[in-house]
């Protein structure tokens, strides 16, 4: 029903005309109607006459004699009266009677106002109310939601509707949506009448395509290329491979931008009369496309002229300072180089404590010579002081968490420099939303300043529940709680639990920044962890060793530059380490023939009791997400003040960010390590660094590899026979039993380029980036081999390796046998009876069968020591890190271009679930 009385009484506002002229009685002024009946309502009310006159036989002898008001319905008679000039006593003509009107209509509070009575001077005003809107309802609107629009709209409901807001509405709606590049939008409003003079209005909103731009015309350029200008624009033309991109839609403002853009990059290229005479953007017939198309004129190429230094600050020397600058006589004129010259001498002048210092580049230009001499002139500025420092924004986090960051005390000396690092200091804390910065206002006097740290605080805890599939782990299940600013105090509260098919951990953490309000930072971390090593067979993962670790760390640490710091941690671990007993053990002892010596060699449980060091530099301007500064760390743990397990471990880690231009970041990352045991030679052919203690490389540090898919190991190949009937070794990959041995020294490097895309992408967490990777793991006891399988040689001359049969024995050492199938009743079964039968192990014999010795068979295999090399592997890709619905997601595509021997390659990997 709702739907028919739209169709029937709706219309377009666009249609809304002139009033129909209503027929007037005797006496009626004004109005759309006058005393006839309504039509029924086509659409919104139409807009009533305005003043129209009635002839009154002697104006100046009529008097308004009785004033009264007709059809008030929520608005008080008084109230309508206060809209006029009209009262009871006064003397009156067609111009006041017209005006009356006017006003009454003017307020936006009647839809119609009729005045009567005008030949007797018994005055009554007819009007009828506006309705009060019920619902303001929208259709069609799919790529702008309601509460957007609501909240641009004037409309609201039990508010009283009026045509005008109507329009204006409208108007703001079609303007929302091209400021989406939806030109070809359109918005019908129509109304339903309901009871009590209420109204639902309704937009009927026609969305369209975006607008794209088809083209990007250019004019009057001869150096560069219309393409060369179009890089350095922010609108792009619309093409198939530009389908993520936002600026491909028409955007006026972006049209300004863009000229001024193309303003900047001919004055870095050294036209300094460059300039864009004309800038037209025109909608295609169709309404789905723009063309764009630019005028401009070049001018000719200046270079740089003399180029010097005036200050009026005596503490500084004005020709080092002008030797100091990038621009030199003769080089062509480049403006952002004079840009950043201003803000270098405004950087060097804050160093010295002026805060306030005004740098204004004087130019000399010489249109012959066609060459722009460069004056800077440093005001004369007054030494500042920090007046004050003011915090504003954070509501959870203490004052004091921010204010010792701060490296700049109230009453200290200005100094740029300390403000920058402050700032970059604060934003490391992850506390507060980026781009944060502390400006700087004038303070009560010149020489004072006053630092604003305007915060704007976001979440800093942190519960994860998923689960995920990894190719490291398969199917994970991960529950993770972090509360990264405990009680605003800046302390670190985390609990973790992690279970999957080859790991279980629970580990739980908290960290103190400032132990009573002292720069010291103490933690203190229990773990227990559950790890099942694995190799591949056939494609399956199988487990090797299983290793349970059971310990606590405790941590200190204090800053000993503003960029060096110092932290020592003490820790005790308890290692269980054991292999599968049915599949590696043979009479009750770990057999070589099945996990290899470097397995059985691992097997045992053992203290682990360590204290270490590091000794670390960083100036990053951000812990979480760095886009320049440098990181470097070198640490060392000592094992064996007490325990079972003696080694030095030594590692070391540096990294360095910069910011490329144009929203690129540039990385590189290295790090290296090396153990050595402190023990005493544990056997021939054993490594005295146990295989737990190793270091292991592979996904996800080295991309391009497998899970420890470098470095030194070993391969069993067994052997099977060819059509021929020969014996051959098994090459297969998936069938090669591989396991990674770890290694006492590696090395890995990483240079990485971070793409920028475009602000969709971006709200998609979306980081693309491409890297190159160079690194290696060796220098390991080789292992002796586990494989001493007899051979014959036939009389081809063709050599035949044979598999071994080991005796089975009991707890005791007593041989075992099978009960041969001569005994009807124990066949089968097993006894150490050679001859005859006894339930109970070394029991008297009964029985006359002769049993068969039991053996557990081996087959042969040939065993192969790979990996052991300093030279570096390398590999190149690109990978995409994501903020999924599902959790961080990181997909890297790495091409292996340089292996050794024995490395495992991996083309693609992926996590999901997990951090990365």
């Amino acid at each position: 029903m709702r739907a028919a009385a739209i169709l029937l009484t709706g219309t377009m506002l666009a249609g809304i005309g002139s009033a129909a002229q209503a027929q007037r009685g005797p006496g009626a002024r004004g109005g759309a109607r006058s005393g006839a009946p309504a039509a029924p309502a086509q659409g919104l009310p139409a807009p009533a006459p305005q003043g129209a006159t009635v002839a009154v036989s002697d104006p100046a002898a009529l008097t308004i004699k009785t004033l009264r008001v007709e059809g008030s319905q929520r608005i008080e008679p008084d109230t309508v009266l206060s809209y006029t000039r009209l009262r009871v006593g006064m003397r009156f003509n067609n111009e006041l009677l017209d005006q009356a009107i006017k006003d009454l209509l003017a307020s936006d509070l009647f839809a119609d106002a009729q005045i009567a009575g005008a030949q007797s001077g018994d005055i009554v005003i007819r009007i009828r109310e506006n309705p009060i809107i019920n619902r303001v309802i929208f259709e069609g609107n799919k790529r702008l939601k309601q509460d957007k629009i609501d909240k641009e709209i004037k409309l609201k409901p039990r508010q009283i509707f009026t045509r005008t807001a109507v329009r204006q509405d409208v108007a703001r709606i079609i303007e929302l949506y091209r400021r989406q590049g939806r030109f070809a939008a359109s918005v019908e409003p129509k109304m339903v009448n309901l009871d009590q003079n209420r109204v639902d209005v309704i937009f009927e909103v026609t969305e369209g395509p975006k607008s794209k731009v088809r083209q990007i015309n250019i004019i009057g350029n001869k150096v560069f290329s219309d393409d060369k200008l179009r890089e350095q624009m922010a609108t792009k033309q619309a093409r198939f491979f530009r389908f993520l991109s936002s600026n491909t839609s028409y955007d006026q403002d972006r049209l300004a931008y863009d000229q001024a853009k193309l303003r900047q990059f001919y004055l870095t290229e050294g036209y300094a009369d460059f300039r864009v005479t004309s800038a037209v953007a025109e909608l295609t017939p169709d309404k789905q496309d723009f063309i764009i198309t630019y005028v401009v004129e070049e001018g000719p190429r200046y270079k740089f002229g003399d180029v010097t230094v005036d200050s009026d600050i005596r503490d500084f020397d004005n020709k080092k300072l002008a030797a100091s600058l990038p621009e030199k006589k003769g080089e062509w004129y480049n403006a952002k180089m004079v840009e950043d010259s201003i803000d270098s001498l405004s950087q060097t002048a804050g160093l010295f404590g002026y805060a306030f210092t005004e740098v204004n580049p004087e130019y000399q230009r010489d249109a012959e010579a066609l060459t722009m001499g460069l004056n800077f002139h440093i005001a004369e500025a007054k030494r500042t002081y920090i007046e004050r420092i003011d915090i504003t924004g954070n509501t959870q986090t203490q004052d004091k968490v921010i204010r010792r960051e701060i490296r700049l005390a109230e009453g200290d000396a200005f100094n740029s420099f300390q403000v920058k690092r402050s700032q970059d200091r604060i934003n490391s804390l992850g506390y507060f939303q980026d781009k944060f910065e502390i400006k700087q206002t004038p303070g009560s006097s010149p020489d004072r300043v006053v630092l604003e740290a305007n915060t704007e605080e976001k979440s800093t805890g942190e519960l994860q529940l998923s689960a995920g599939y990894s190719s490291l782990e398969r199917f994970i299940i991960q529950a993770n709680i972090t509360q990264r600013n405990f009680r605003g105090k800046g302390q670190e509260l985390r609990l973790g639990v992690n279970y999957s098919s080859y790991s279980k951990s629970i580990e739980a953490g908290f960290t103190e920044p400032y132990l009573f309000d002292k720069n010291i930072a103490v933690g203190v971390d229990v773990f227990r962890r559950d790890y099942n090593s694995f190799n591949y067979l056939n494609g399956d993962r199988n487990t090797t060793y299983s290793q349970v670790s059971t310990g606590f760390q405790v941590r200190a640490g204090v800053p000993l530059t503003e960029y060096w710091s110092l932290a020592g941690r003490y820790g005790l671990s308890y290692d269980e380490v054991s292999l599968d007993r049915s599949n590696f053990y043979t009479n009750g002892v770990c057999d070589p023939l099945l996990a290899g010596r470097y397995l059985c060699e691992a097997i045992g449980n053992r203290w682990t009791s360590s204290i270490g060091y590091s000794l670390t530099y960083d100036s990053l301007n951000s812990r979480l997400r760095p886009t320049r500064g440098q990181r470097f760390s070198f640490s060392q743990d000592f094992a064996g003040l007490g325990g079972d397990v003696k080694y030095i471990r030594t590692r070391a880690e540096g990294s360095k960010f910069w910011n490329v231009g144009s929203g690129f970041i540039g990385s590189i990352v290295a790090e290296g390590g090396y153990i050595r045991s402190l023990e005493e030679s544990r056997g021939e052919g054993i490594d005295k660094v146990r295989i737990t203690d190793r270091f292991y490389l592979g996904e996800p540090q080295f991309r391009g590899f497998d899970i420890r898919g470098i470095g030194p190991r070993v391969q069993r190949r067994r052997y099977t026979t060819d059509a021929t009937g020969a014996q051959v070794l098994i090459t297969d990959r998936d069938q090669i039993v591989d396991d990674a041995l770890g290694g006492k020294a590696y090395y890995l490097a990483r240079a990485e380029l971070e793409i920028p895309l475009g602000a969709g992408a971006r709200e998609m967490g979306l980081r693309p980036s491409i890297y190159v990777q160079a690194g290696s793991l060796w220098s390991v006891t080789r292992p002796l081999s586990s494989a001493p399988f007899p051979t014959i040689v036939d009389s081809k001359g063709q050599v035949t390796v044979l598999g071994l049969n080991t005796p089975l024995t009991d707890d005791a050492g007593r041989q075992l046998y099978f009960v041969s199938s001569e005994d009807a009743t124990n066949a089968g079964r097993q006894t150490t009876c050679a001859i005859g039968f006894s339930a109970t192990a070394g029991g008297a014999c009964a029985g006359g069968s002769t049993n068969v010795l039991a053996t557990r068979a081996v087959s042969p295999f040939q065993e192969v020591y790979y990996g052991s090399s300093p030279r570096p592997r390398v590999s190149v890709g690109v990978g995409v890190n994501w903020n999924s619905p599902f959790g961080p997601l990181r997909i890297d595509v790495a091409k292996a271009l340089v292996t050794q021997k024995g490395d495992d390659p991996k083309l693609v990997t992926f996590n999901v679930g997990t951090q990365f």
